[in-house]
């Protein structure tokens, strides 16, 4: 179990076995409803820093780094969301969490909707994906998707080593995550995370987004417990009108880029605050 404080007022963190020698490293900070956030391909508790700082004062506040991703095991085993969502699963009865809102951000989602593939909503205070399409790729170019079959071939091809991987992940932080100048700290502190992946997983992990498809899901999310889209001003156009056919009830806000919750915290917390106020 975690412990709740630590001395030197950082986040102290707790392991869970999941499977025989596979351990997820989790932070569980607070008191109060839950609210459980995933971190996206490669990335860790880390992106969720305003997050803990905002909602610990009033929210209990999980969040963990996936298997094979920053402070839990790297294994040959599992490198897929479903096995993502089984962890999810696991780490949420361990804590007990009773109606715990889910906040999946980028693939983090794909990780929450498996999880409602595989659990149902009974139990769910609300969900919230930020910035993730249901579908992985199509080849309707009016569908919101992550990419299509050839941009998402390139991403791909290039995470095959350590080398590539790193040069994607700048790319993508500079050109898409985050819409500030990429100052050298910033783009270690990135690429640290995203690295911490070796490229075998990575890729394994990418693969199996890239060919989901969560459709159901977010419409069975939809009609059955509060939800909400946060989506980047660059997807905003395509988003907005299937989110419209698909998800009608859920909220949806469009801006930043794709790590607006950590580029533009206040603004991001508001809008959560507003959605959390709804689901008690």
């Amino acid at each position: 179990m975690a412990q709740k404080n630590s001395a030197n007022g950082r986040r102290a963190g707790g392991y869970l076995e999941v499977a025989p020698g596979v351990e997820i490293y989790y932070e569980d900070q607070g008191e109060g409803s839950s609210l459980v956030l995933v971190p996206g391909w490669t990335f860790t508790t880390k992106v969720f820093d305003h997050q803990f700082a905002e909602y610990s004062k009033s929210h209990r506040v999980i969040s963990f780094d996936p298997r094979s991703q920053g402070r839990s095991t790297v294994t040959l085993e599992g490198n897929n969301y479903a096995t993502q969502a089984a962890d999810l699963a696991k780490l949420m009865d361990h804590l007990d969490l009773e109606d715990p809102v889910l906040v999946g951000w980028s693939t983090g989602s794909t990780a929450t909707w498996h999880y409602v593939r595989d659990q149902g909503t009974s139990g769910l205070g609300g969900h919230v994906s930020v910035d993730m399409p249901p579908i992985g790729m199509s080849c309707d170019k009016n569908t919101w998707m992550e990419g299509s079959i050839e941009e998402l071939a390139g991403f791909y091809q290039g995470v095959q080593t350590k080398e590539g991987h790193r040069g994607v992940i700048i790319w993508y932080a500079d050109n898409v995550m985050i819409e500030q100048d990429m100052s050298p700290e910033l783009i270690e502190w990135v690429v640290e995370q995203s690295l911490c992946t070796p490229p075998l997983m990575a890729a394994a992990l990418l693969a199996d987004a890239c060919f989901g498809n969560y459709e159901p899901e977010a419409e069975k999310v939809d009609a059955d417990v509060p939800s909400l889209f946060v989506v980047a001003t660059h997807w905003g156009e395509t988003a907005k009108p299937y989110l419209a056919k698909h998800c009608p009830n859920s909220r949806v806000e469009v801006f930043g880029g794709h790590m607006m919750f950590w580029e533009y915290p206040d603004q991001f917390n508001g809008i959560l605050s507003e959605f959390l106020a709804t689901t008690g």
